[in-house]
């Protein structure tokens, strides 16, 4: 007679879901009004996960404060959401707004999760595509504002706005390792990381599985585009999230100095159009001038917003930056932005060169007129 072994239940996955909103508000926040004007804190230096002494600091830390809960409407019980996280009018999601110095808002709201592989899919697929969340959290941010409208330098009159997502199964000590956490559940991670509830062809697999990163055996990041997934303990995952949160700020900020540089390109080219024309020519120099001033404020703002956070020894901490830069696109519009504005010094010197030859022809043309007066008024003596 033989004895069989009841297979022990499987262990759910532990962790939150949690949802990132960034708008670009203003060209530079006042951090230490903000502070005392709401109920803030200033937020402390992302942990590292090794013992050595190296850390992630950022020049001029952001101020963080609390909101209010956000409820989500709908009346359906979302697999993987504890009953204590629904209401009757929808999903609490607890969250916290952080101000950065350079004119970004970024809001993150949690969500705890608990529950089988399946179930984060379809929690994945439902928040990346289903869910408009700036449009719900730009009203609150702007109420926010509005009530430290001091606290902003030359704000925008509209915001550009930047999502991202990120899922964090919580891990530990004894946990599974990332070669076999991919090795087992690898469809299930790239189909999180996509937001796609489909099962994805292999070789779609791979190439989301490329983009990711351990430092230790037991934890695991993979980053994409619009989404991360993190298998790492509470404390791994949290400087994880910040430089997620980071890279996107800067995205935030490149797509501004590019939509900037745009409209600053296309007015130039307006105006040279216009350089057969005299008068117009000589208003060269004028808006030669307008343009240096611009050239000059975005490479400040743009390097300021660059090196806002400084990697001090923390290799592991700066090779995450920049595969999540690289995912969301920051090196890509920083290019745009570099070459917009190669085009646009450019276009500067062109300027400067037209209007110094009108200030040239008007010279000679004085000079000739002078000229040609002092020669009606010899011939004119000689004659009478």
């Amino acid at each position: 007679m033989t004895t069989s072994i009841a297979s022990p239940p499987l262990t759910p996955l532990l962790g939150s879901v949690l949802v990132l909103i960034q708008f670009d508000v203003c060209e530079e926040l006042r951090l230490d009004q903000l502070q005392q004007a709401v109920d803030a804190r200033t937020v402390q230096q992302p942990k590292v996960k090794h013992s050595v002494p190296a850390y992630v600091r950022y020049q001029r830390p952001p101020v963080v404060g609390p909101l209010d809960p956000l409820i989500l409407p709908g009346g359906e019980r979302l697999p993987g959401v504890p009953s204590d996280r629904t209401t009757s009018m929808g999903w609490s999601l607890e969250g916290e707004i952080k101000y950065y110095d350079y004119g970004v808002v970024s809001v993150i709201y949690q969500l705890a999760f608990s529950g089988d592989w399946q179930s984060l899919v379809h929690l994945a697929s439902r928040w990346v595509w289903d869910v408009d969340f700036a449009a719900r959290v730009e009203p609150i941010v702007r109420q926010r504002l509005a009530r430290n409208a001091s606290a902003m330098i030359k704000p925008y009159s509209r915001w550009l706005s930047e999502d991202y997502f990120i899922f964090h199964v919580r891990a530990d000590d004894s946990a599974q390792s990332a070669a076999d956490l991919t090795r087992d559940h690898g469809l299930e991670i790239a189909q999180i990381v996509r937001g796609d509830r489909q099962r994805l062809s292999p070789g779609e697999c791979a190439e989301v599985l490329q983009s990711r990163i351990s430092y230790y055996d037991n934890d695991l990041a993979v980053i994409g585009w619009n989404a991360a997934f993190l298998y790492d303990t509470s404390a791994g995952a949290e400087s994880a999230i910040q430089l997620l949160e980071y890279a996107n700020s800067q995205l935030l900020e490149f797509r501004h100095y590019d939509e900037l540089l745009t409209g600053i390109l296309n007015n130039v080219y307006h105006s040279l159009e216009q350089k057969k024309v005299f008068p117009a020519r000589w208003r060269m120099g004028r808006r030669a001038t307008r343009l240096h001033t611009v050239l000059l404020d975005i490479a400040e703002l743009t390097e300021r917003a660059d090196n806002s956070i400084k990697f001090l020894s923390d290799m592991f901490a700066a090779r995450l930056y920049r595969l999540a830069a690289v995912k969301v696109g920051v090196p890509d519009y920083k290019d745009l932005v570099a070459q917009k504005l190669k085009t646009a010094e450019d276009l500067y010197h062109d300027m400067i060169e037209q209007f110094n030859q009108a200030r040239g022809f008007f010279l000679e043309f004085i000079v000739v007129l002078i000229l040609l007066i002092e020669l009606f008024y010899l011939f004119r003596g000689k004659v009478v």
